[in-house]
């Protein structure tokens, strides 16, 4: 259960740090530092969930039937 709630939340905030992108992106019409801070969180963090992921599968925490978020 712990699993799926850190797969969510992760997944919320790579959502967040991309819509924040786009909100840059409009604010500061391509002058700005703040888009490609964004997009380098939200690629930070989708790194982070696929290590999670990998790791959480080779040490038995997430079984090889995969997580049911929806069980």
């Amino acid at each position: 259960m712990f699993i799926k709630i850190v797969v969510i939340v992760m997944l919320l905030l790579i959502l967040a740090s991309l819509f924040s992108a786009l909100v840059f992106l409009f604010k500061d019409k391509g002058r700005g530092k703040r888009t490609a801070q964004a997009l380098t969180w939200r690629i930070g963090l989708s790194l982070t969930l696929f290590v999670m992921l990998m790791a959480g599968f080779h040490f038995g925490v997430i079984p090889p039937g995969g997580l049911h978020l929806f069980r």
